[in-house]
């Protein structure tokens, strides 16, 4: 009972945090008009292993990321100790699901599941590349996106939010 409770806190805290850019989205498209779902924004390259993330509607940092050479469409989440990725991501980047052992107790915004952890041979966005990087496979059900956690954040030169761009240098 007070794991659900902790947990129906948390899903508020969350769902809190995103209400006032549903209520921008609504007053510059108006009442009467759909809002789309913010679409991840062009990355910048400023300089050679540096890259800069516009933030999106919500004010998330989204970008096409390549993981072990494929193109995947992850957030930049700070609160994530690892980069987080679900079954068919891991299987598209060539992971061997059938060799993964789900052992490791994890609490998500969807409560509490079970993750296999692996490495991934490089993470890249524009020109910063990090190699041998730590990550968390969760099952399909417990996470629907791929979040770029601290494992691959910790190992850059430096990162920092300014305004509503997130610069990543190597």
């Amino acid at each position: 009972m007070l794991m659900r409770a902790i947990g129906l806190v948390f899903v508020v805290a969350v769902v809190a945090t995103q209400v006032p850019g549903a209520f921008e989205a609504l007053k510059t498209h108006g009442p009467n008009r759909q809002v789309e779902a913010p679409a991840a924004r062009p990355v910048a390259v400023a300089r050679t292993g540096t890259t800069v993330l516009e933030a999106d509607a919500t004010g998330h940092y989204r970008g096409t990321f390549r993981l072990n050479g494929k193109a995947t469409e992850a957030m930049v989440d700070t609160g994530a100790s690892l980069v987080a990725i679900n079954e068919t991501t891991a299987r598209r980047i060539g992971v061997s699901i059938a060799s993964l052992d789900f052992k490791y107790p994890i609490s998500t915004a969807n409560g509490e599941t079970r993750a296999a952890h692996i490495r991934l041979q490089r993470v890249e966005i524009g020109t910063v590349r990090v190699e041998n990087v730590d990550a968390f496979v969760l099952r399909n059900k417990a996470l629907s996106g791929t979040l770029i956690g601290m494992s691959f954040l910790k190992r850059l030169g430096g990162y920092s939010a300014e305004g509503d761009r997130l610069r990543l240098e190597r």
